[in-house]
């Protein structure tokens, strides 16, 4: 608590808001005045607080217990931070939950993070992480009826065309991004290339590598600067997976490797240059695992409408050297920086545990000595469809698979595909204008 005292007085701090990650990657908590957070006094919330679906709802199966017992949450002194946009002096900093005796909460989902960093440490192994979150500048949009619309830019006009790495693109919001990158500065984000996406305003924004769990927390943090920075400028951003039906979605790609702990040396590259076994095995393990760990790469029914054939986002688990069309990719680099991305995520994951299903994937693979298919050099988008096509099939596929309970926990499992089963079932009683416009009269 050293570190988190110093921080307040230094910043003249009059209250913090104390947070945690829920399942769906959003900040849960409290805003605490100064004197009572340093009174030491430690911060409960609910368990239940963790299985709080995007509606609103909880499972009818009570995870958490039947008497939905609290849980004390723990400051972080690692990722206290300024809130740059606050009126007064506001600090924001993450919370661990555990239990009254110390235990952690199994569901947390930074909890599952750490479980699968642990696995690796035990190994003496590292993961190095380095995530590419897209997003979309859209038009406020009051009405969920209506579809959404590029916002207008400093010319007075909304794009109507794509603009894939367009500089005067990406300066029509030359404002905006400038309060994004000094909230990004003030927090210490390490954020690094700005580039104009495929779509209609679509961004990304590439992350520095770095430890997984720092990283984890930097893109929890830059998603509600990105959001608040928006709302400055009579904008939203939005991180859903497939905002505009007629443009690609968004991902959050996440590039890996894996360098021993004592040494520091990538343990996908021969000390001759060449890639080593473990990488081979680390691509299998993606191949093996990936299409039952869609809820949590694609954790919505709208996170599908992205994964669609020719629409810039991979269909199955083919790998390959630099192709984009393929789900797992191996970019250009020197031997040393050997590292795979897995370009199957969608934006709108929780990013502690899309980090954690990747590497947990990854490390199962290394340590069955999985063989890779060979590598595809052609079209990825014309081959056959290997990833579950919606949100019930993936969760079929995730509750059979014992292997990643043992790397998630159990525990977290039954409670993710609990909550993931109520949001669908919720989405599933709603009747749509297609379903009204198509069959209303014509069947």
């Amino acid at each position: 608590m050293e570190r988190i005292d110093e921080f307040l007085r230094k910043h003249r701090i009059t209250e913090i808001e104390a947070i945690i990650p829920d399942m769906a990657g959003t900040a849960r908590g409290k805003i605490i005045p100064r004197t009572k957070f340093e009174s030491g006094e430690s911060m409960r919330l609910p368990q239940a607080v963790m299985m709080q679906t995007v509606t609103g709802d909880y499972p009818e199966v009570g995870i958490s217990g039947v008497t939905d017992p609290d849980m004390v949450c723990v400051p972080d002194p690692a990722t206290i931070r300024l809130i740059p946009w606050a009126t007064d002096p506001t600090a924001q900093v993450i919370h661990d939950c555990v239990h009254f005796d110390g235990t952690p909460v199994a569901i947390s989902p930074r909890r599952v993070l750490r479980q699968v960093l642990q696995k690796f440490a035990e190994k003496g192994w590292r993961p190095v992480v380095a995530p590419e979150l897209e997003f979309f500048l859209v038009d406020m949009n009051r009405d969920p009826d209506l579809p959404l619309q590029p916002p207008v830019g400093r010319t007075g006009r909304a794009e109507t065309g794509r603009q894939a790495y367009s500089i005067d693109a990406v300066n029509e919001f030359d404002p905006l991004f400038e309060d994004i990158y000094e909230y990004c500065e003030v927090q210490e984000l390490e954020v690094d290339t700005l580039i104009h996406e495929v779509g209609a305003a679509q961004m990304e924004i590439n992350f520095m590598h770095g430890d997984a769990l720092n990283l984890a927390d930097r893109v929890f943090f830059f998603k509600r600067t990105v959001r608040e920075a928006a709302l400055r400028h009579k904008m939203y951003a939005t991180f859903m997976a497939k905002p505009m039906e007629n443009e690609p979605g968004s991902a959050m790609h996440v590039h890996q490797s894996i360098v021993d702990e004592e040494t520091g040396r990538n343990l996908f590259t021969n000390r001759d240059g060449e890639p080593t076994g473990l990488f081979y095995s680390y691509i299998a393990g993606l191949q093996k695992y990936t299409p039952a760990l869609m809820p949590i790469f694609a954790p919505y029914i709208n996170s599908y409408r992205r994964l669609s054939r020719f629409m810039a986002a991979p269909i199955n688990v083919q790998w390959g050297y630099d192709n984009r069309t393929v789900g797992f990719r191996v970019p250009h680099s020197s031997p040393q920086a050997r590292r795979i991305e897995n370009r199957i995520p969608g934006v709108d994951c929780n990013p502690y545990l899309a980090i954690a299903a990747t590497l947990a994937a990854g490390y199962l693979g290394m340590t069955q000595h999985l063989e890779p298919t060979e590598p595809l050099a052609s079209d990825g988008y014309r081959q056959p469809y290997q990833l579950p096509r919606n949100l019930d099939e993936g969760l079929t596929l995730m509750g059979a698979c014992e292997p990643l309970a043992g790397m998630l926990g159990e525990t977290f499992v039954r409670a993710y595909l609990a909550l993931k089963e109520t949001e669908y079932e919720a989405f599933f009683r709603v009747i749509s204008s297609w379903e009204r416009k198509h069959l209303l009269l014509h069947v």
